[in-house]
């Protein structure tokens, strides 16, 4: 699945499941790392996201005013 085109829900879980990786007493230093990248790629993008609802909504509601 191409990621650009992720759900908000489908990227916040990706998120979710990048921090619990972290929190696990078994993970690596090296997984750990790979799980922080993921973590930032996937906040960035439900910020992108939640950027681009915001945007629509105010334009939406300056056209009823």
């Amino acid at each position: 699945m191409d990621e650009k085109k992720m759900t908000f829900e489908e990227t916040l879980k990706k998120l979710e499941e990048a921090s619990e990786k972290l929190r696990s007493q078994d993970t690596s230093l090296e997984d750990a790392i790979k799980s922080y990248e993921e973590g930032i790629k996937y906040y960035r993008q439900c910020t992108e996201i939640l950027d681009d609802a915001s945007q629509r909504i105010e334009t939406l509601t300056k056209q009823e005013v």
